[in-house]
């Protein structure tokens, strides 16, 4: 099991410090012996731009024109709701301040710990090393004597960072210089002695606004003596320093007072007596290893490790990794696209909750990795904006039920993305996917939480209000219908009938019917997902994007919204309906990459799992292995190049990993249903499957075998993937086998490989 990565430099970039979280509050640690820099972040922390004040336009009333003029054939119609109303963006997401504690001067310092803080271009020194545990979420740093270990604590919400070997003359600060921070942000600073050290605050009210950001620290110091020294104290001669650090974001003059004494009054030891069990359970429940021809590759830094991109051991790195940050961005709420860190004021996308891929992505790996802490997270952010949903639904379409935003900065939940290029507001399905999840979970638990029905039927309940309108062949006709965030080759973006819509009402109508079966309206929805159009095989052969006569296909385009019903879905399968499969299947051979966005190559990837093409996955890993998507820290680039700090790869990979190892439904298992070749001995453990029963799964060339721990009662379909070998393509899925299981009986299955061709 992988437990963590390492450096032998600090980072030269915020990029590359190494991340801590407890899913509230975030740290970004660089490991500078001269210079011992701790970005603190914060999921709470967006900049108030305005957009605050703002829900969904009343737009309603010009619904039905927009509908007749789109069935009667004028493609531009969409363009006019909404039209003229600026794009404005969410909150955005922001970095706090660093905590820094500098040495004076590096007089003394032996000549590699001189020069650690700039990295030279020749070898690395030998002294120095940083070290990032998955385990326990501390980030440690040493060099000499000097040893520097920060961690978040989750059991008591506060970032903890202890040094013992400091310089003999260090400066102590808490610095609000981040790069992009915006101007007139009004800066304030208190500092108290104690007996055992300092009290630090500092205040940041942002500009045009009564609200502030704001953050304490207390240090306390063995031995030497602190005194006030510029916007920080001086501390001289002591043996250790321990810093905690809470930030918050709110109105009024602090009490600072109040807000040092809430922080806790322990030593680093007992902090992390607290704070370990609680993270080391949660990270630990899932572990993959992959068995690498060379041995001496676990060992390497990741920034060495990630010239490998062929390697096995680089991929188990990565899943642990994405598995670590996943969680440690998860509590308050779920991960933002930048997981809960950042070290600019000016993050890309304002930093946001994107719902039209990015966080579901991110989240696919949850509930089969046995992380309910993120869709515990996931489900506080959905509650919390329910009623925004709700009149998003009324204001935009005239609706009951519930519309989920395309973009959140986790305050509100209103619509307010408009923009030609983009019409997110026109885009009906997000409540369906960000809902999915809960689903999943719920099917692995047995367990339906009285939330989640209620939320189901409310999609339902806004289906059966807007789906009032029929095509010409008699089924209804969704429109306004977009498909992000594409559009057709030959019609505006807003359009009718977007395959990934079809597939979103039918879900929802229909799982809301089986979740409320006693509901007055359960029979209706039931019927009118019947009566929803099929999906339409374009004359390429490909399940169309769109199911409406006349428009034409944009294959060129990282988005894969038109195979929602392939992954996550499940509702488009190789085993229950084989043609649409290959349909859906020429659709994915046809689909181009465009501006090589991470999110498109992994979505690639998981729809090409359920697929069963193990060849089409390994070619999606390795655009993004090859693809120079991965910072020093292991947190990932939206782009090639390390280009815009983006957490989807990061997060989204581990679940690339599970869907090409296992698949399960209610009362399906599928082992290593498209395991790529440079894969071809591992193990994986504490899976959860669909039916309710947890899974170890190890394999070589010639035999799988997996343990299955039942908690309920089941009769499951066996499936297993191609043998090795096997020439690349979606592989024939032949026949299955059954196995019943019963609650609380392991049960062992063995199964040869390369004697099942084709099952």
């Amino acid at each position: 099991m992988i437990r963590g990565t390492w450096e032998p430099r600090p980072a030269a970039r915020w990029e590359d410090a190494f991340l801590s979280g407890n899913g509230h509050h975030g740290a970004m640690v660089y490991g500078d012996p001269v210079d011992d820099r701790v970005i603190v972040d914060h999921h709470t922390l967006v900049r108030p731009n305005g957009s605050e004040h703002l829900a969904a336009p009343e737009l309603a009333e010009e619904l039905g024109a927009i509908q007749n003029a789109l069935l009667a054939g004028d493609t531009e119609a969409a363009e006019r709701f909404g039209a003229g109303r600026p794009l404005v963006w969410v909150q955005p997401f922001h970095p706090a301040f660093q905590t820094r504690v500098r040495r004076s001067g590096a007089d003394g310092l032996a000549p590699e710990e001189q020069a650690v803080s700039t990295p030279p271009a020749g070898p690395e020194p030998s002294a120095y090393r940083r070290d990032l545990d998955f385990a326990s979420g501390q980030a440690t740093a040493s060099s000499g004597r000097w040893r520097s270990q920060v961690f978040v604590s989750r059991a008591d919400d506060v970032i903890v960072q202890h040094i013992t070997g400091p310089a003999s003359d260090v400066e102590v600060s808490l610095d609000p210089a981040l790069p992009g921070a915006p101007a007139g942000l009004a800066i304030g600073r208190a500092t108290v002695l104690t007996p055992h050290g300092a009290r630090l605050a500092l205040r940041l009210r942002y500009p045009d606004s009564e609200l502030s950001c704001i953050g304490v620290t207390t240090l306390r110091v063995e031995g030497g003596t602190v005194s006030v020294d510029g916007d920080g104290v001086r501390v001289t001669g002591a043996r250790s320093l321990l810093l905690l650090t809470r930030v918050r974001r709110g109105p009024g003059d602090p009490d600072l007072d109040a807000e040092w004494a809430a922080l806790p009054d322990s030593g680093y030891a007992t902090l992390m007596d607290r704070h370990l069990p609680l993270h080391h359970a949660a990270f630990g429940r899932c572990t993959l290893s992959l068995h690498d021809e060379d041995p001496a590759r676990q060992g390497l830094p990741g920034s060495e490790l990630l010239r490998h991109p062929e390697s096995p051991a680089l991929l188990e790195r990565l899943f642990a990794a994405g598995r670590y940050h996943l969680l440690s961005a998860s509590g308050l709420l779920p991960p933002r696209l930048t997981g809960l860190w950042t070290g600019d004021w000016d993050t890309a996308w304002s930093g946001a909750f994107t719902t039209n891929a990015n966080l579901n992505l991110q989240l696919a790996s949850a509930a089969t990795a046995d992380l309910p802490e993120v869709l515990d997270a996931h489900t506080r952010l959905i509650e919390d904006q329910l009623e925004h949903w709700r009149e998003n639904a009324r204001a935009l379409f005239g609706c009951r039920g519930i519309v989920a935003p395309s973009h959140s900065d986790g305050e509100s939940g209103h619509t307010r993305h408009f923009q030609r290029a983009y019409p997110l507001h026109l885009w009906t399905a997000g409540a369906d996917w960000l809902l999915q999840p809960l689903l999943e979970r719920a099917a692995i638990t047995g367990v339906v939480a009285d939330s989640l029905v209620s939320a189901c039927v409310e999609v339902a309940d806004f289906y059966a209000d807007f789906l009032t309108r029929e095509g010409p062949d008699g089924t209804v006709a969704i429109v306004p219908s977009y498909s992000p965030e594409n559009r057709p080759a030959n019609a505006s973006w807003g359009t009718v009938n977007a395959t990934m819509d079809i597939a979103a009402a039918r879900h929802a109508l229909t799982a809301a019917a089986e979740l409320a079966p006693a509901h007055p309206d359960a029979d209706r929805w039931r019927s009118l997902a019947a009566r929803l159009p099929r999906y339409v095989v374009n004359e390429d052969g490909a399940l169309a994007e769109w199911a409406w006569p006349g428009l034409r296909e944009t294959y060129d385009h990282r988005h894969l919204s038109h195979l929602y019903p392939v992954w996550p879905l499940d509702e488009i399968n190789p085993y229950d309906t084989p043609g649409p499969a290959r349909a859906a299947h020429r659709a994915l051979e046809l689909r181009g990459s465009e501006n090589d966005s991470a999110h498109g190559h992994l979505h690639h990837a998981l729809v090409a799992a359920r697929l069963r093409d193990g060849s089409r996955v390994s070619s999606a890993l390795a655009s993004v292995l090859a693809g120079d998507f991965f910072h020093d820290s292991l947190m990932s680039a939206h782009y090639p190049d390390r280009n815009v700090y983006n957490a989807d790869a990061a997060h989204a990979l581990p679940a690339v990993v599970l869907e090409m190892l296992v698949q399960s439904g209610p009362g399906r298992l599928v082992l290593l249903p498209a395991l790529p070749a440079a894969y071809p001995r591992g193990s994986l453990r504490g899976v959860r499957t669909r039916f309710g029963a947890a899974l170890d799964l190890s394999w070589t060339p010639e035999e799988v075998t997996a343990v299955l721990r039942p908690a309920r009662d089941a009769r499951v379909e066996l499936r297993t993937g191609p043998p090795p070998g096997t020439p690349g393509g979606a592989a024939e899925p032949g026949e299955a086998s059954w196995i019943t299981l019963t609650a609380g009986a392991d049960r062992v299955l063995t199964v040869p490989r390369r004697e099942t061709a084709g099952r």
